[in-house]
């Protein structure tokens, strides 16, 4: 980890959008960790939050989209013949798999939050052929949600972050759980607002009366006073 924090230092976005890219493929990069640090590295003022947002919004989309190809291209075979190398196994793919047939393409907004899942997502999205403009709606909804909840969690934990990342591994799946919660929480309320809001906006609008013309001629016509 202390070579990825240094990287981060010292490359800023360029190192953010590779090493999640490439965490999203299947490499081992602590993505959650990598984050939060992030965050803290906005609340210490040594990266600016917007440049540095957008590169971890685009290294999660590219990273997930290259799986989406792979799996598009390749199918099975590649991870049952190079999925060893990288630490992915048919049996996370099993897990995606339940987790498809379960709650749909949701699987794909939902899955960056669990370890083990959103490695495979845009893999099984591929070779199930799934379109690429409702893999990437689905997709890139969870990528931004996933790298906002933790990029914030490590900007609200602030001077607490260093004490706090020490002990992260054995706090994971709790950290993991929350993260979880939060995200699926923002997304509904953003999924009502929207849904809402056009409905709503609607119903503020008075009718407005409109009389009739009334002819009294062939080319004449009288408009309402």
């Amino acid at each position: 980890m202390e070579a990825i924090t240094n990287w981060i230092t010292q490359y800023g976005c360029v190192a953010v959008f590779a090493l999640l890219m490439l965490g999203i493929v299947g490499l081992p990069v602590p993505d959650e960790l990598l984050l939060t640090f992030v965050g803290y590295l906005i609340f210490s003022k040594i990266l600016h939050p917007v440049p540095v947002a957008v590169a971890a919004f685009l290294g999660s989309v590219c990273g997930i989209t290259l799986s989406y190809f792979l799996g598009r291209t390749f199918g099975l075979p590649l991870i049952e013949k190079y999925g060893r190398f990288v630490n992915l196994k048919m049996k996370h793919l099993e897990k995606v798999r339940r987790w498809f047939n379960r709650i749909g393409k949701w699987t794909l907004t939902g899955g960056y939050f669990c370890p083990g899942v959103r490695h495979f997502t845009g893999f099984v999205a591929g070779t199930s052929k799934l379109e690429l403009r409702v893999f990437a709606g689905y997709a890139y909804l969870g990528a931004l949600f996933w790298a906002a909840t933790f990029i914030s969690l490590g900007y609200f934990l602030g001077e607490e972050w260093p004490l706090i990342s020490a002990g992260w591994l054995r706090i994971s799946q709790e950290v993991h759980a929350l993260a979880l919660i939060v995200g699926l929480l923002s997304l509904t309320i953003v999924a009502g607002y929207l849904y809402f809001r056009p409905r709503l906006w609607w119903k503020t609008i008075s009718p407005v009366p409109v009389a009739p013309l009334r002819s009294t001629g062939p080319f004449d016509a009288k408009l309402p006073r």
